[in-house]
């Protein structure tokens, strides 16, 4: 087995890994409005009605197949296109064009059947079976050499017709299942690391393995992370795995990008959806896709998803996914934009968008960057586990309010063609890189102190009306890539290379500043803890030594730092700053045993400075900050606005400049407008104090 699947890992990167035909270019001309439709679901007879339906409400595009492997390939072998042939054409008449998917997030019972080592496994080694989605595993070379097949038949047919515009490969990679534990998986890690470290001694240095006697003495003993007594599975370990699970999906993605590649037409687009763990998003999209595509499901953010519990910003964090989607892919498309209540039969019970609210979500997209917006999904399903997972109709299949309210969304769209390719305009830039943010899933301090500052630093930024960049560090980033910043925060890089350090000195020679905070620098990129003084490679840029750190007592109050006699609050964790020669001391501690010892400093290198902060950062914290380090509103001329009313952002093209103003509170509030000003969807030009109803937007061009 083990021979089978290196062979097809090395035959794809042979045939496929060194072809990159990525456009990278692709912009949606217009502002496009579409919808998921999904015609194995109903009757032929309602198709005519349903497409004409959607041209009158302005929906021009759909996505078709994703699931609908055995509507091509009934039968191993037995392929019968006429189904979607069918449909095609019905779209070409009412000139409906067309995103088709390789139908591979669910492979049909009769292969799952016929070779279960396609199925991904649990931790455990049980099988997960036929009957829901995303059961396979990618490293099957059995799976391969059908998904080979599926996407090359469908391509080879339905690619030159002239519906078809763009292609959507699976359906939210890594989404239902992120882990795998098959026996392909298996012994596809082990390849993945012979590759990678060539000897086991190299291994075994890389993962620390002389603790707890796991040293490896032949490569057939590595298996994948699973059940150990109290959890304790090496975390150097699960580092490189979380890589395999990258690397795989990758390899996944780019063989079918490569074949759809072969029978695209000119200028049709090939794309994923969905932005799940485990996948480094940003070299897949570089070197598979011509434009990335997100999900947007901003009712997650009631309790439904990882929003922070008891949190006020309820459905505006979904900007905060939006900021990250942004950095992969500055002008993206929303595939599946949420129209009506969520949930399955099995989990997830959300409440219906209130009146307002799918505009008000829409609109939030546009907002970022999104120049296509399709919304998930035309009727709602009568069957199957997303029967509550509501589209714009119900089952009744009459108009409705979600239907008037698409229309009218459509109308405002139309107004926002000015907008289409229109740049984000940000404060400041916030850094991340994929090493770091699997170690936080390997390391629970890390995880704590992280997704705590991640989380605040956007309700800071969002309440203070300061947007931000994305940014995340890769392979081949440059200081072109940090130089547009004239502040950076780079929040807890606790996992810290000679490179990026190189980096990020040179963003602060050149006059950047960088802002950083606690437990930084502490790890190699293998994730073992570095015998140097903390912050170990960022120790020169930062000017301070970390000779004693602890998480906050619990047994104590806050702890605050004093600021020129304003008391900051520093969360979660303290290290104790001793600045070196040349190094300011911003804030002391004002509580604990470390009362006096600096909590924040500042260090001028060339032409740039850096603020190097003990703990963790807060939302009451950010604004004081960036305000030192010079980031600067863009809104401050333009519009009075309290940050807990509205989210304001901009969008800027050819000096012309675009302000959103989105209202997510269940009443009416007011703002004033600086300067004139065109409301957009009404043509009208406006200036001074304007209302806002509830859940309602407006979008200006600034005069």
């Amino acid at each position: 087995m083990e021979r089978s699947i290196k062979d097809s890992i090395l035959n794809n990167k042979q045939y496929f890994g060194e072809k990159n035909y990525s456009q990278k270019s692709f912009l949606w001309e217009n502002m496009t409005m579409g919808t998921c439709y999904y015609p194995e679901h109903w009757s032929e007879e309602l198709w005519a009605s349903d497409l004409e339906r959607m041209k009158a409400a302005g929906i021009s595009v759909i996505r078709i197949a994703e699931f609908a492997w055995s509507k091509i390939e009934p039968r191993e072998s037995e392929y019968d296109f006429s189904f979607f042939d069918r449909f095609l054409e019905l779209c070409l008449e009412k000139e409906i064009k067309v995103i088709f998917s390789t139908p591979t997030a669910t492979p049909p019972a009769w292969l799952t059947e016929a070779h279960p080592e396609v199925l991904n496994a649990r931790i455990d080694g049980v099988l997960y079976r036929h009957g829901s989605r995303k059961h396979y595993n990618y490293n099957s070379p059995v799976y391969q050499d059908y998904c080979r097949n599926i996407v090359t038949q469908s391509a080879m047919h339905y690619g030159p017709h002239p519906a078809v515009i763009g292609w959507q490969i699976d359906n939210e990679l890594n989404c239902e299942l992120r882990d795998f534990y098959s026996d392909a998986d298996d012994a596809a890690f082990r390849i993945f690391l012979q590759e990678k470290y060539e000897t086991l001694d190299a291994l075994n240095a890389a993962w620390g393995n002389v603790f707890w006697n796991q040293t490896y003495t032949d490569w057939k003993e590595i298996h994948l992370p699973g059940l150990t007594p109290g959890k304790g599975v090496n975390p150097h370990m699960q580092l490189d795995y979380y890589r395999f699970i990258a690397e795989s999906t990758f390899l996944f993605c780019k063989m079918q990008a490569d074949i759809l590649r072969s029978y695209c037409k000119p200028g049709d687009f090939i794309t994923t959806n969905g932005m799940f763990p485990h996948i480094d998003n940003h070299r897949m999209t570089k070197e598979c896709l011509d434009i990335y595509m997100f999900d947007s499901y901003p009712n997650f953010a009631f309790g439904l998803g990882s929003n922070p519990a008891n949190e006020p910003l309820n459905d505006r964090w979904n900007s905060k996914t939006q900021n990250e989607v942004r950095s992969i892919c500055p002008h993206y498309g929303i595939m599946e934009q949420q129209s009506g209540a969520g949930g399955w039969t099995t989990k997830m019970e959300g409440p219906a968008p209130r009146p307002g609210q799918l505009t008000l979500w829409a609109m939030q997209s546009v907002a970022h960057g999104a120049d296509f917006i399709s919304f998930f999904r035309w009727r709602t399903c009568t069957f199957g586990t997303e029967i509550y997972w509501h589209g714009i109709l119900d089952y009744d299949n009459r108009d409705n309010r979600k239907l008037r309210e698409v229309k009218d969304f459509y109308q405002k769209l139309q107004t926002l063609e000015p907008v289409c390719n229109a740049d984000y305009v940000t404060s400041f830039g916030l850094l991340k890189d994929y090493d770091n943010v699997w170690d936080m899933e390997a390391d629970i301090w890390h995880n704590r102190i992280a997704s705590y500052s991640d989380n605040e630093i956007f309700a800071g930024a969002e309440l203070s009306n300061l947007p931000y960049d994305v940014i995340y560090l890769q392979k081949d980033s440059t200081l072109s890539d940090l130089n547009s910043y004239p502040v950076l925060i780079y929040p807890h890089p606790v996992i810290m290379s000679q490179e990026r350090a190189d980096l990020l000195t040179a963003y602060v020679e050149q006059g950047g500043t960088l802002l950083i905070g606690c437990r930084s620098g502490l790890k190699n990129l293998n994730g073992i803890c570095e015998m140097l003084p903390q912050p170990g490679l960022l120790h020169e840029l930062t000017g301070t030594d970390i000779q004693d750190f602890t998480y906050a007592s619990p047994a104590e109050e806050a702890v605050y730092a004093d600021w020129n006699g304003t008391n900051i609050p520093m969360p979660v964790f303290h290290d104790i700053l001793t600045p070196l020669p040349g190094t300011d001391v911003l804030a002391r501690y004002a509580d604990s045993y470390y009362k006096g010892e600096a909590a924040l400093t500042k260090h001028r290198t060339g032409k740039g400075r850096v603020l190097h902060l003990g703990s963790a950062f807060s939302r009451d914290t950010l604004p004081m900050l960036l305000k030192y380090a010079g980031a600067i509103s863009p809104f401050t001329e333009l519009i009075e606005a309290d940050g807990k009313d509205v989210e304001l952002t901009l969008r800027r093209k050819n000096e012309r400049t675009f302000l959103f103003v989105l209202n997510f509170q269940a009443a009416e509030v007011s703002y004033t407008l600086l300067t004139p000003m065109r409301a957009l969807y009404t043509g009208e030009e406006v200036s001074g104090p304007q209302m806002l109803p509830a859940f309602g937007t407006a979008v200006y061009e600034v005069l």
